[in-house]
């Protein structure tokens, strides 16, 4: 009777470990590609990293990085686009910090990251020479999965926003016509609506004020809300406020801000949002958090002074070179594109760390891979999967 009961017992995942601890405590914390090659085992390895209980688990474990993108020019005029996420975690070693997860590649002469949302990265080429929006193309892509699909329905239009919409769990797009080429016919300046996976064109919401607004800089996605900071010149701007839009409700909204001179920039900090604001010459940052976003109470948090004569003389720094800030917990992190570098400046204004870089670009954009499974790629017309444009970084092939 023991000898049948031990037959008709599972066989363990793993020889000497339960398969709870194998599961939730191993293979959860494996980055994806390692997990996606811990399929091949087995079936047994394979369907326990396949339930979708699992993989939103898996999900939610990973880091969310500053997105970074290097381009590189190809023997046939297009381009390749690493797409790289900056691991700047303690413990992680410098030659590791800046590695592709993806290779993207493009007949287009220019290519760039438009925005990033729960693993999902929204993809902009623009042809050589461009004279008309048909030239201009947006695609959706999930870089740990390899998935790809181009976006044809909103040609015409300027990419302001992705998130994901709370009541229905759509993934969805906010858009504004495109105001350096021809829009769509009939199209006025107003703000649009577009769910990924959806056959239909972009839906009309209105909102012609905050076209005017949105088209500045990248927003930040918290708490289900989108948010801009209000550059002076814009509506408003003189009282300090931003523009917020509720993805629930899918409408807009002011928010107060501190009213600070110059250029400001919104960012995720340890659970709050923060603003930095850089004065003129760019050679200070100023740091604001939420102290009650509820309430729209604000706080200062402190003010960074940049080494400026060391970037200048070392790296050629002017104030027009490209600075975001970024965080890691309640940690700032300030990156700042100088010619062909990337510099990781800290909180006391010391140079932490250098990349030399030719065609890198940085964006405010955070990453958290994913490989939970979406149900709109199929849907959209050039579908592919673990195919071109997708060129795997080390030639490898990922399996999922």
């Amino acid at each position: 009777m023991a000898a049948a009961a031990a037959r008709e017992r599972p066989t363990p995942l793993h020889a000497g470990l339960p398969d709870e601890i194998f599961i939730w405590e191993i293979l959860l914390r494996l980055p994806p590609k390692a997990l996606l090659r811990c399929r091949a085992v087995c079936r047994g390895w394979r369907r326990a990293t396949s339930s979708r209980d699992f993989l939103l688990a898996h999900h939610g474990r990973q880091p969310s990085l500053p997105l970074l993108y290097d381009r590189t020019n190809n023997d046939d005029g297009g381009v390749f686009l690493d797409i790289m996420p900056l691991d700047h975690r303690a413990g992680v070693a410098a030659a590791a910090q800046l590695q592709p997860i993806a290779r993207f590649a493009s007949s287009h002469s220019f290519v760039r990251v438009e925005a990033s949302c729960d693993g999902l990265v929204i993809v902009g080429t623009v042809a050589a020479n461009s004279v008309s929006s048909g030239d201009r193309h947006l695609s959706v892509c999930n870089p740990a999965t390899r998935q790809y699909a181009p976006l044809p329905l909103l040609t015409g239009f300027t990419l302001a926003g992705m998130y994901r919409h709370p009541p229905t769990g759509e993934y969805r797009l906010l858009l504004y016509p495109d105001d350096l080429y021809e829009p769509p016919p009939g199209a006025g300046y107003d703000c649009y609506l577009y769910a990924l996976g959806s056959r239909e064109k972009p839906r009309h919401i209105g909102w012609p004020e905050a076209a005017e607004v949105i088209h500045t800089l990248d927003p930040v996605l918290f708490r289900d809300n989108m948010h801009w900071p209000i550059e002076e010149g814009e509506p408003e701007s003189e009282s300090g406020m931003i523009m917020v839009f509720d993805t629930t409700t899918e409408v807009f909204r002011f928010m107060r801000a501190p009213a600070v001179p110059g250029v400001a920039e919104l960012f995720e900090m340890d659970e709050m949002m923060g603003m930095a604001s850089f004065n003129d010459e760019v050679t200070t940052v100023d740091i604001w958090t939420t102290k009650d976003y509820d309430a729209e109470v604000w706080a200062f948090r402190y003010q960074v002074g940049l080494p400026v004569a060391e970037l200048t003389t070392r790296f050629g720094f002017d104030k027009y070179s490209n600075l975001v800030v970024s965080s890691w917990g309640d940690d700032v992190l300030l990156l700042v594109q100088s010619g062909e570098w990337l510099l990781q400046i800290g909180i006391d204004g010391k140079l932490v760390a250098t990349f030399h870089r030719k065609l890198l670009g940085i964006t405010s954009f955070r990453l958290k891979q994913t490989l939970v499974p979406h149900t709109f790629f199929p849907m959209l017309e050039g579908y592919v999967v673990n195919t071109w444009p997708f060129i795997s970084p080390d030639d490898s092939v990922v399996n999922t």
